[in-house]
């Protein structure tokens, strides 16, 4: 996988109905496959603001690390996938992982 730095990422402007559900896959599995289903734990919502993303509420608190709350997952241009996040400090977050690479793993 190539490294980019943040300002080198260029977001995808729409996504696709496949690309979509392959987000919400992708966090359902992320998150271990709850029993109660992703859209109650972590409901997604499509938005184009910006950029195109799979976008949760403020009100959902699921943490990325100890300190980073989720808000966002997407594609870039790259097919990397990149979750967003909120850390204490309500500064954005990232992880990069490469989609080829995920898909190479299933």
């Amino acid at each position: 996988m190539k490294e980019v730095t943040r300002d080198q990422l260029i977001f995808k402007e729409h996504l696709s109905m496949i690309e979509q559900f392959s987000l919400k896959d992708f966090m359902f599995k992320w998150l271990g496959s709850p029993d109660e289903g992703l859209d109650d734990l972590l409901p997604l919502t499509y938005t184009e603001q910006g950029f195109a993303k799979m976008e949760t509420t403020p009100e959902t608190t699921i943490n990325m690390n100890i300190d980073e709350t989720f808000r966002y997952v997407t594609i870039t241009k790259d097919n990397q996938i990149v979750m967003g996040g909120l850390c204490r400090d309500q500064e954005s977050t990232f992880r990069i992982l490469s989609l080829d690479e995920r898909l190479g793993n299933c």
